[in-house]
């Protein structure tokens, strides 16, 4: 990390660097900063460049401290990298670089676009490792003094701000002091030109901005609440150590941002006990968090992605006093009002004027303890100079500058008799963007209002017990935020179980409000597709009787060309398409005559497929079926088999078309220029695979200007992935598996050869499977198997850098301004969070991902987007059961549920923590529901459905024993089928009840005695057999049939007070 925290930005693939170099610099951007670099310079040449004729930058070698310069901040917003220990000259028609081989080997791809922006030639002078640099160093300064326009002594514009490091800076700030040059500070003109930020910049900050405010709201804050609400004793570095992890693991706080991407901008600030210092280098020390009653909380935190850095504070108070709580609103009224001025056209001063405004007025008192500053420009530096928020800065705001609006009261006063609360300080934070209209704060997803900072305890004389309200935060998209209520008393700690049932509680009102809202409105989800009427052309094989084929004599012929089987009928041949035969055979007497049958498809009959053409004629008479006789067995197997071959290929095109014609129009690939090569990655295999006989071949995989194109060196292999078209993005690299992919999911189906698919994967194998057969066990100690394992292991880190370096590389291609309304990024699995389930018919390891659930090895893969789950419902919970089922409800009740079966038991609780910190409603259920008639019933009855409680039936807290009101409720979830006699598709799946178990009297045989363990388990069947018959009678009425019914459906579980025996356990049937 100390790369990225000195400035020098990582590759954007995070790869280090090696003979390949995974270092590109943007020429695109390259070109345009250094148009408006040489602009500027032209434009302010006398007041802020000091009338320089040449620009002297050097970067310092590496550091592990966190710092920020000005030469390194050049480096990135020019180059994209920073580069150690390098000196760049800007002349009018020159630009120098000294530096190593290996940076100018990088530097050279710049030559072209320098000349083409700005006129300039770039010369390169490559140090080799044993020289100092004297001798480049003097040929740069004869360059300078060709190129100066006062040729006396030319202006050279240093940094001087900048202290050297290293034996080249040094030897080199010493010859430019020596040197026959006039030095001219241009820190200024720095700070000028990177205080307008560029779109590409903008969504950077952005980027940050979020990162920085949702680690203060979905880490802090709950960190900060656990810890006061259990009353541990943290300190204020564990807190600062354990925040900044969550900044530098995005997918922590639920963020999709690449983790080699980011960093710090300082370590987080946590500060309390009296003690309070409101500067950015300010440190949190090792006394632990204090909160007890009128305490005060600050944190500070600051994130930077892509070396872009954005701020956050909030104070915290605990139990507050008239005194704490006026100055926290005065302060915030403050700080909004500095926001409120970052208007384009405003002097920067109004920022900090119009805060002391609103202190002058509601509380003059505090006027002294004020900061004398609202704040900073903020950017690749994290203070900008020249930026600051101060009451005398004329300096005029333009749209695209950014400010961390930092406001405080610092060392104030209250009456507590506890000195570690008399002395506080309150402060706020944010970073904000000038906009066209106004200023935009990135960072609001953080609350800062009153209720959401402020928390209070009711205290009580009798006893110390002390009860938590409920924090509200912020409602964010317009949804319910879930609040969480605790108690803390000296006796009692929330558990966690306790505290996911409280939020699962509140997450049930959310979701049964959001049904009820969503089924009034008829938004049950598109309709069904089932029994749809497949169409196909009209069949004609041929379109006169000239074109029938001249008769050879009269048998049986197959025409391939024209798709047609000519039969001979009273002495003419007569024409049928192949598509209308249905079945063709043939059989063989004793007496070796041979028959052959040909059955036709005629409307009407059952299975028969209903195509355009037998709608268009219903009312003509159509052949059924044909007999031919013949003495030629060899013959009649040919014509059998030429059948049955046409026929197929009809099918298989015919099905292919109507596939196609299902298909959504795609818009047509863009493909790159020559000029900007295309992100590519090669030897790649596709699934689904191509169809064909031929030897499956590799392809490569490009990234071109609105889409992804997959090819082969076969023409007809190719596929377009349009990124419009993409749902999600995912890259799984090779960890227990044997393949490294990456999966793009569609929201449109597209062909893959001849297969219709929305799923499309490409991956690599990176080992391979193969088994030494024969021999004995090999030695551990053997060099040759040593050997071939550290190739394997090379071969897959190779294989999934490449893939890592083409991921970032896409990345920041759709992290460009055009593509971000398509909200795309690679998402990747989270293995620890993975659990083993079977979702279609073999077992699988499926694994969560930021936004869906996923499985990606096995065919067909599983894709499902956590945004469109209603409800989750977990079966076969408890019962001594190894094993259990993921019922997953759509919020499209049209839309068949998904089932994952026969998940182990030992992970149940990581899949609720998962299920519950993505904030989606589960259930449990002790047995499978049949969920087809469910769904209906909630679809033709939603009223009904949202009275008797919504999801709630599926509750397992609910006693078996409800009064009868409750079993009054269960009916309204009673389809209208379920007494029916007539035969429906549930009575076809020869289950009427909704809870798919085995049958009453299956049931029932399973209950015997406890004091009988010891018989054998065909004795336990024959008695338990034996009881259910005499049973069978009492308990068989249409009334107790039908209230056994109901309470499976509406309680989805068994219940208690069956019989006084025990009950064996059994495993239900699964679906």
């Amino acid at each position: 990390m100390a790369e990225h925290r000195n400035g020098n930005a990582k590759p954007s693939d995070g790869k280090a660097s090696g003979a390949a170099s995974p270092y590109a610099i943007n020429l695109d951007n390259f070109t345009k900063r250094l148009k408006t670099l040489y602009s500027h310079w032209k434009e302010h040449s006398s007041d802020l460049w000091g009338s320089s004729d040449a620009l002297a930058i050097a970067t310092p070698p590496a550091s592990d401290d966190l710092r920020y310069l000005k030469s390194s901040a050049l480096n990135i917003w020019l180059l994209g990298y920073e580069f150690p220990e390098t000196i760049m000259v800007f002349m009018k028609k020159q630009i120098h670089f000294l530096c190593s081989q290996k940076k100018a080997s990088l530097l050279e791809v710049v030559r072209k676009s320098a000349k083409e922006a700005v006129g300039v030639e770039v010369v390169m002078h490559v140090k080799a490792k044993s020289d100092d640099g004297t001798g480049l160093m003097d040929a740069i300064f004869r360059a300078v003094r060709a190129n100066s326009s006062s040729h006396d002594t030319p202006v050279v514009g240093h940094i001087g701000r900048e202290a050297p490091e290293g034996k080249l800076l040094e030897m080199w700030t010493e010859k430019l002091k020596n040197a026959d040059f006039q030095l001219s500070d241009i820190t200024n003109g720095f700070s000028d030109l990177f205080a307008v930020k560029d779109s590409t910049e903008l969504t950077n900050v952005k980027k940050a901005a979020f990162l920085t405010s949702s680690v203060m709201k979905h880490f802090v804050v709950p960190k900060l609440e656990k810890v006061i609400d259990e009353e541990k004793k943290v300190s204020h570095s564990s807190l600062m150590d354990d925040t900044e992890k969550a900044i530098l693991e995005p997918a922590r706080v639920k963020v999709k941002l690449k983790a080699e991407n980011v960093d710090i901008c300082y370590p987080p600030i946590f500060q309390s006990g009296g003690e309070f210092d409101l500067r950015p280098s300010a440190s949190s020390n090792d006394e632990n968090l204090y909160y007890d009653s009128t305490s005060v909380i600050i944190c500070a935190i600051g994130s930077r992605y892509n070396s872009y850095c954005s701020n956050v504070a909030r104070t915290f108070l605990i139990d507050a006093n008239a005194t704490q709580s006026k100055a926290y609103e005065v302060l915030l009224k403050a700080h909004e009002a500095a926001i409120g001025a970052l208007k384009p056209g405003n002097k920067v001063s109004a920022a900090y004027q119009a805060a002391l405004a609103v202190v002058e007025k509601d509380a003059p008192e505090l006027v002294s303890n004020l900061t004398k500053s609202a704040g900073t420009g903020i950017g690749l530096e994290f203070r900008e100079s020249g930026l600051n928020l101060n009451a005398k800065n004329d300096r005029v705001l333009k749209p695209g500058m950014v400010f961390n609006v930092s406001l405080g009261f610092q060392n104030l006063q209250t009456d507590t008799n506890n000195p570690k609360t008399q002395k506080f300080s309150v402060l706020l934070a944010d970073s904000v963007i000038v906009g066209e209209k106004g200023p935009e704060v990135v960072t609001s997803i953080s609350s800062k209002a009153v209720k959401d900072v402020a928390y209070s305890f009711n205290e009580d004389d009798d006893e110390e017990e002390e009860e938590r309200p409920k924090v509200k935060p912020e409602a964010n998209g317009g949804e319910a935020v879930s609040s969480k209520a605790t108690l803390r008393s000296d006796n009692q700690e929330m558990s966690k179980e306790e505290l996911r049932r409280q939020h699962q509680a509140e997450l049930a009102r959310q979701k049964n409000e959001e049904t009820a809202r969503r089924l009034a409105g008829g938004g049950s989800g598109a309709g069904d597709n089932r029994g749809a009427v497949k169409a196909t052309g009209d069949l004609i094989a041929y379109k006169n009787v000239n074109d029938l084929p001249p008769p050879k004599e009269l048998m049986i012929q197959v025409d391939q060309k024209n798709e047609a089987i000519l039969l001979p009928i009273y002495g003419s041949m007569v024409p049928f398409h192949v598509a209308t035969v249905k079945s063709v055979s043939s059989q063989q007497d004793t007496n070796r005559t041979c028959y052959i049958r040909i059955i036709f498809n005629v409307p009407g009959t059952p299975f028969s497929p209903h195509d355009s053409n037998s709608m268009k004629f219903q009312g003509s008479i159509y052949l059924k079926e044909v007999s031919f006789r013949s003495k030629d067995p060899r013959h009649i197997s040919e014509v059998v088999q030429l059948i049955k071959t046409l026929r197929r290929q009809v099918a298989s095109r015919e099905s292919e078309r109507a596939e196609r014609a299902t298909l959504v129009t795609q818009e047509k690939l863009q493909i790159a220029g020559t000029r900007f090569k295309p992100i590519r990655l090669s030897d790649l295999w596709i699934r689904p695979s191509f169809g064909g006989r031929g030897r499956k071949l590799t392809g490569s995989l490009e990234s071109h200007t609105n889409g992804f194109r997959y090819s082969t060196s076969r023409p007809d292999e190719r596929v377009d992935i349009m990124y419009g078209n993409i749902k999600h993005a995912f890259f799984q690299p090779a960890e227990k598996e044997m393949i490294t992919l990456l999966h793009f999911h569609l929201h449109n189906h597209i062909m893959v050869g001849n297969k219709k698919t929305k799923d499309v994967q490409f991956f690599v194998e990176v080992m391979d499977v193969v088994q030494t057969l024969g021999g004995g066990k090999r030695s551990a100690y053997d060099p040759d198997e040593i050997e071939e394992e550290q190739r394997e292991r090379d071969r897959k880190n190779k294989i999934n850098m490449d893939f890592q370096n083409f991921v970032n590389r896409v990345n920041d291609l759709w992290g460009q301004p055009q593509f971000k309304g398509l909200d795309l990024e690679f998402d990747q699995p989270l293995r620890e969070l993975g659990f083993h389930g079977v979702p279609h018919k073999a077992s699988a390891f499926i694994v969560p991902t930021s936004s869906c659930l996923v499985e990606l090895i096995e065919t067909p893969f599983l894709v499902i987007t956590l945004s469109e789950i209603e409800i989750v419902n977990l079966e076969r919970v408890g019962l001594g059961q190894k094993n259990f089922d993921m019922t997953i409800v759509f919020k499209d009740f049209k839309r068949d549920v998904l089932r994952i079966d026969s998940i182990p038991s030992t992970s149940l609780d990581g899949i609720k923590e998962w299920l519950d910190t993505t904030d989606l409603k589960y259930y449990e259920s002790r047995l499978n529901l049949n969920w087809r008639p469910i769904l209906k019933t909630i679809t033709e009855d939603p009223e009904k459905f949202i009275e008797d409680g919504g999801w709630e039936f599926l509750n397992l807290e609910v006693s078996d024993s409800d009064s009868e009101n409750s079993q009054e409720s269960d009916q309204g979830y009673e389809p209208s089928d379920v007494q029916s006699d007539t035969g429906s598709e549930e009575e076809d799946d020869d289950s009427e009840s909704l809870v798919e178990s085995e049958d009453d009297d299956e049931e029932d045989s399973e209950e015997d005695s406890e004091e009988e363990q010891g018989k054998t388990w065909e004795e336990l069947e024959r008695e338990a057999s034996n009881a259910d018959r005499e049973k069978g009678d009492e308990s068989d009425s249409e009334e107790e049939r039908k209230r056994r019914k109901m309470k499976a459906f509406g309680k989805a579980r068994v219940p208690e007070k069956r019989s006084t025996r025990g009950s064996l356990p059994k495993r239900p049937k699964l679906r």
